[in-house]
C-alpha cells in the first residue's frame, strides 16, 4: 500500500531583508519515493514550481544548517517566530524561502511515522523489480 503525506501552507519568498511575499505551497511525501520530499510552489506563473530533495536534508535542516549546492536548509528566528530557511538555486534562478518551523516539523513527524529513518530501502521493492526484469 502506498501512502502520500501532504500539507498545504504558505511559505514566504524573501525578496529583500525588509520584504517577502507569501507563496501558497504544498509539501508532499510519497512512500513510493521514500528518500525524497516534494515541494510545489504556486507562484503567479502558468505552472507551479516543483522542487524535490532529500527528506533527510529537511529533517536535519530543522535543527542545524545543512546542505550544499542547489539546496541549503537551516533554522532561524524571524520576527519572533521559528522558521526553516531554504535556499534553492538552479540554472533558472535562485530563491530564499522561509517556512513556519512548527508546520514543517509536524508534517515531517507524520512522514517519519509512515516510513521510519533507515527503513526506506524496504519501500523501494528493489528485489521484486530486479526479479521482474530478470524474468523477462
Amino acid at each position: 500500500m502506498h501512502t502520500v503525506v501532504e500539507r498545504e501552507l504558505e511559505i514566504d519568498l524573501v525578496l529583500s531583508p525588509e520584504r517577502s511575499i507569501p507563496v501558497p505551497s504544498r509539501l508532499s511525501y510519497r512512500t513510493t519515493d521514500p528518500y525524497a520530499v516534494h515541494i510545489l510552489f504556486h507562484v503567479t506563473s502558468d505552472a507551479p514550481v516543483h522542487w524535490t530533495f532529500a527528506r533527510e536534508l529537511l529533517v536535519e535542516g530543522v535543527f542545524r544548517p545543512c546542505g550544499s549546492g542547489d539546496v541549503r536548509v537551516w533554522p532561524t528566528r524571524t520576527d519572533g517566530r521559528n522558521v526553516v530557511c531554504m535556499a534553492l538555486s538552479s540554472p533558472d534562478g535562485a530563491a530564499l524561502l522561509e517556512a513556519p518551523e512548527p508546520a514543517v516539523s509536524a508534517w515531517l513527524e507524520r512522514t517519519l511515522r509512515v516510513v521510519a529513518p533507515g527503513s526506506e530501502p524496504e519501500r523501494l521493492a528493489l528485489d521484486a523489480a530486479l526479479r521482474e526484469i530478470l524474468d523477462v
